[in-house]
């Protein structure tokens, strides 16, 4: 069994090719779901933001239609598992299958990622030596919504808003995952909304993963 390394909580930006200054790099993980992706992907579309979604692979093997209207607006698809277990309770043989599992249903969607986050966000050294083997980048988030709670739009961005620059990477959920007090993803949205509004006034840019 490995042992927890730490939070994943880094990840490279890259800044869009405007004067603005670099904003919120915008990702979301644990779906497609339609209890709360399409209504993401419309905030999205709404405001002209990209994003990085970090998809749980059966989900997507479920929702085939979501991953091709994400890919479609424009946005990234990054992996984050077959099951949403903690690293720290599987061995280096079950990260590797799961892992193995997860890239092989993606590839049958067409979809071969770059980008990794790990569930919860926690990784070992195993974590890291399967994320080389299959070449993949661990991914983690400075700034946490904690949307999953339920909280409203307005209480995610009061605590979040002051960190909303420097290309930091916002971590927010497009499906109820494990854990999810919440039954959709409508504040997720209005909080993209609040975001994007946020970004235009301060004349920053969004970055992309």
């Amino acid at each position: 069994m490995g042992s927890e390394l730490t939070m994943a909580t880094t990840a490279r930006v890259t800044m869009a090719a405007r004067t603005e200054p670099v904003g919120p790099a915008l990702t979301f993980d644990d779906g497609p779901d339609p209890r709360g992706t399409p209504a993401v992907l419309d905030a999205l579309a709404r405001t002209g933001a990209p994003a990085t979604f970090f998809v749980i692979a059966p989900c997507a093997e479920r929702h085939p239609d979501l991953i091709r209207r994400t890919e479609a607006d424009g946005h990234r698809i990054a992996l984050h598992c077959d099951r949403h277990v903690r690293h720290t309770e599987l061995a280096e043989a079950a990260i590797r299958r799961d892992t193995e599992r997860a890239l092989e249903r993606l590839a049958r969607l067409g979809v071969q990622p770059s980008l990794w986050r790990v569930p919860w966000g926690i990784q070992t050294s195993e974590t890291e030596a399967i994320a080389a083997e299959f070449d993949l980048m661990l991914v983690g988030w400075d700034v946490d919504t904690h949307d999953w709670r339920g909280d409203s739009a307005e209480q995610m961005f009061a605590a979040t808003g002051d960190e909303l620059s420097g290309g930091a990477v916002v971590l927010a959920h497009d499906g109820i995952g494990p854990g999810a007090r919440r039954a959709d993803c409508a504040q997720t949205a209005a909080y993209v909304r609040l975001t994007a509004r946020h970004a235009a006034g301060a004349r920053l840019a969004f970055t992309t993963l």
